[in-house]
């Protein structure tokens, strides 16, 4: 067998056990590993020393195990069946069908949520914490991406710390008549003790209790299917904060809420959630930042 065949052979066996294999290849080559009884063992049979790093494949061991957990369509407590079913019918002859039809969400929310731009760490309190010049500059960049996907936008809701507030006030000056709404929900906080936890950040338990019920209120007020009434597809940015906006993600795709301080966000990059009709959720983007130029890119 030629050297290059043999390569791409080595390259096929998975992981780091490539390497044993390569190493076991060479030294036979060499003829360290000896002979038994008399005769040179088969080439390959020297393989079986591998065995170990190299577990018998079987479609079992190489498939991912479902968790079990099914697809909740009712997540927002808007799903049309449910709400059909616990609603009391004042009239008993109203054909169910077309009730239902009636209560169906038919438009289609997009939400992109903007990590706010780089701020001032040494301010001792938020209004002192006001953007940097960079990270006004990551402000305007934003606001030109958003304005550049040529999207119908209908409101500009805003937390209420300063630097998303300044952030969220940069950005509408692209987007001309979009209207700003200030929320206090979408503070910055503690959202839930992070799984695996982590040991420069610490918040206490009341911490926890008091931002985890704030942000979870949130989730519920912005994350969500369309109202029935809703007509054409809807386009809401929400300008707030990394540790908001990866529990929201992790919530809206029924991921382990605990998991948000696995991700990392960009200051000012995007990140696009799309609620169908049907309560499916998809995440188009996570922190999209590639918009700007890499001596832009900061993540305080």
């Amino acid at each position: 067998m030629s050297y290059r065949k043999t390569l791409k052979l080595i390259c096929g066996f998975a992981g780091g056990s490539a390497v044993l294999v390569f190493a076991a290849a060479a030294a036979d080559s060499r003829g360290y590993f000896g002979e038994q009884g008399g005769e040179r063992v088969s080439r390959w049979s020297r393989f079986a020393v591998l065995q170990a790093a190299q577990p018998a494949w079987t479609p079992a061991s190489h498939t991912p195990t479902p968790t079990g957990h099914a697809w909740d369509f009712n997540w927002d407590k808007r799903d049309p069946s449910a709400l059909i079913n616990g609603k009391k019918k004042e009239n008993a002859t109203e054909d169910p069908s077309s009730e239902q039809n009636n209560s169906k969400p038919k438009a289609t929310r997009n939400i992109l949520l903007i990590r706010h731009s780089q701020y001032n760490l040494s301010g001792n309190s938020d209004k002192e914490k006001i953007l940097t010049p960079l990270g006004r500059e990551q402000a305007e960049l934003t606001g030109q991406r958003l304005a550049a996907l040529g999207l119908k936008y209908d409101v500009l809701i805003h937390s209420s710390m300063t630097r998303a507030t300044e952030t969220a006030n940069i950005i509408s000056k692209y987007l001309p008549g979009v209207e700003l709404v200030r929320c206090d929900l979408l503070r910055e906080g503690a959202p839930i003790e992070p799984v695996p936890p982590v040991t420069h950040w610490k918040p206490d338990a009341v911490q926890y209790h008091e931002d985890g019920a704030r942000i979870e209120a949130a989730f519920r007020r912005y994350i969500h299917r369309a109202d029935p009434k809703q007509k054409e597809d809807s386009y809401e940015i929400i300008v707030c904060h990394a540790n908001v906006i990866r529990y929201f993600v992790c919530r809206a795709l029924q991921f382990p809420p605990e998991g948000w301080l696995r991700m990392g966000l960009n200051n000012g990059s995007i990140t696009w959630l799309t609620i169908r009709p049907s309560g499916r959720v998809a995440l188009r983007t996570l922190g999209d930042a590639g918009f700007m130029p890499t001596d832009k890119l900061t993540r305080t």
